[in-house]
């Protein structure tokens, strides 16, 4: 199978999974927002995951992107080895994951007194749970995409996202409120750990040659890379986690539910870039291991350029509609949110570039650069969030996280550009164009918002956008739709 095949496929199939977890997940945010809780419950579930998440990277550490990394190398030169990375990356997993889980459920209600939210400790309570099947759905889904099988680790990632939705609903509908819905959090993740850890054990593990023995220093090279893989896991999750910890300290769980709504937005629109992300950052890897460096190249400006004309007008599009896109799907009692969203949009377009480049620099091992500029970011996050929370309100969070991400992203551009022979040029002149583009769709959009009156409206406005960008964007050549089946070939 052709690289270009192998792409189209794995995005495909990524992509339709990636868009039932989506569809999940965005029904379970719509779901417990206007019907289940109410803004300050919605607020304290997602505070306690923000916290939860931010310990939980201590149960992981760098292990499941690091044998990711390996079973990609390994796969290419001593296939059989495949079957010790998986065994001593779970080994340590298992320890790892129990002890912080342990540790932080015993730690509940210290910590929630320390938060000044004596809310949380029910909920944090239950943090083993989540630890434990967070990090296993991990190192599942990591192995997946070592496997260049992104199709299955989308596929974990939608079953995790069906169940959690099934579950939390119902366990929410029972009157168990926000410990409920947490509670649902961590058996979703259970669910899809047990269903990706079978279809990985019947369809590779089994098949490997167990009288191999195991290569002279695998284990050693597996925790060594997950070292910078650490700091970087622990960057970003300081990155995401710690602007709704201190939104919550500083102003409330309201906030926080006003923040999430932003946040979770923006995440939504990210969808495609996801899987185009898992999908060629394994092959750029392989590619690259394989002295075929102009071809990786080649696949990253044709996966930049294509995030540039989807993104562009994306940034644009959300930022009119936030207003009422946020009455409209969360109601009225949200409306705190909608500056938030606002300030999310440009937000969406470095998230896309950073899910194409930031698991790419990590299968062409370049894993330790990424983790310093990461972590430089994370800390910048973290005393801009202190500077602009108290002076902007929850507004001055979402501005803080946009600023530290762009540098980011920037910085993980220019070490990829280093690495391989990536020439932007004609991404340059995409960009120029697409801007143009999405200006002339921005000002359609914006005149057809006084019409919206419900969801209904809502979607129409956005379809007309969609519309006028997909005319303007075949009409001026900027895309062809014959081109698009062989676009990375």
């Amino acid at each position: 199978m052709s690289i270009a095949d192998r792409i189209s496929r794995g995005v495909s199939a990524s992509l339709g999974a990636n868009l039932l977890d989506t569809l999940a997940n965005s029904l379970l945010i719509v779901v417990l927002a206007r019907f289940l809780l109410t803004p300050a419950e919605y607020g304290l579930l997602f505070y306690a995951l923000s916290v939860v998440g931010g310990i939980a990277v201590f149960g992981a550490l760098g292990i499941p992107s690091s044998a990711g990394r390996y079973v990609t190398e390994y796969g290419e030169v001593d296939r059989d080895q495949v079957r010790h990375v998986i065994r001593s990356a779970l080994s340590y997993l298992l320890v790892l994951s129990a002890i912080v889980g342990i540790g932080l459920s015993a730690g509940s209600g210290r910590i929630a007194a320390a938060l000044n939210e004596p809310g949380l400790a029910p909920i944090l309570a239950l943090g083993a749970g989540y630890v434990i099947f967070e990090s296993l759905r991990t190192l599942v889904g990591s192995v997946f995409q070592g496997l260049n099988r992104v199709d299955l680790s989308a596929l974990v990632a939608a079953v995790s996202a069906v169940a959690r939705f099934v579950l939390v609903v119902a366990l929410v509908g029972l009157g168990l409120g926000a410990v409920g819905a947490f509670l649902g959090y961590v058996l979703g993740f259970a669910v899809a750990t047990a269903v990706g850890g079978t279809m990985l054990y019947r369809r590779f593990y089994r098949t490997y040659d167990p009288t191999v023995p195991r290569a002279d220093g695998l284990v050693r090279r597996l925790l060594e890379y997950s070292v910078p893989l650490t700091a970087t896991r622990g960057a970003s999750v300081l990155n995401k986690r710690v602007d709704t910890i201190l939104v919550g300290m500083l102003i409330g769980p309201l906030a926080v539910a006003y923040y999430t709504v932003g946040k979770q937005v923006s995440q939504v629109a990210v969808t495609p870039a996801t899987s185009l992300g898992a999908t060629i950052s394994p092959t750029v890897g392989e590619q690259s291991a394989g002295n075929q460096r102009s071809r990786a190249a080649r696949i990253y400006e044709r996966s930049f350029e294509a995030i540039v004309i989807l993104y562009v007008p994306a940034a644009v599009g959300l930022f009119l509609v936030a207003g009422p896109l946020v009455r409209q799907v969360f109601g009225v009692d949200y409306g705190g949110a909608v500056p938030v969203v606002q300030a999310f949009s440009l937000y969406v377009l470095l998230n896309a570039i950073s899910r194409i480049t930031s698991d790419a620099l990590d299968f062409l091992g370049r894993a330790r650069e990424r983790a310093i500029v990461k972590t430089a970011m994370a800390v910048t996050n973290l005393g801009l969030n202190l500077l602009f929370i108290p002076a902007f309100g929850v507004v001055g969070a979402a501005i803080a996280t946009v600023i530290t991400h762009a540098v980011y992203v920037g910085a993980n551009v220019v070490i990829i550009s280093r690495e391989l022979p990536v020439s932007f040029d004609r991404v340059a002149r995409s960009a120029a164009h697409v801007t143009v583009l999405s200006a002339l769709m921005g000002a359609g959009v914006a005149a057809s918002l006084p019409l919206v009156s419900g969801i209904p409206s809502l979607v129409a406005v956005v379809a007309l956008g969609v519309a006028i960008w997909a005319a303007l964007s075949v009409a001026s050549g900027l895309v062809n739709p014959d081109e698009i089946r062989g676009y990375f070939a």
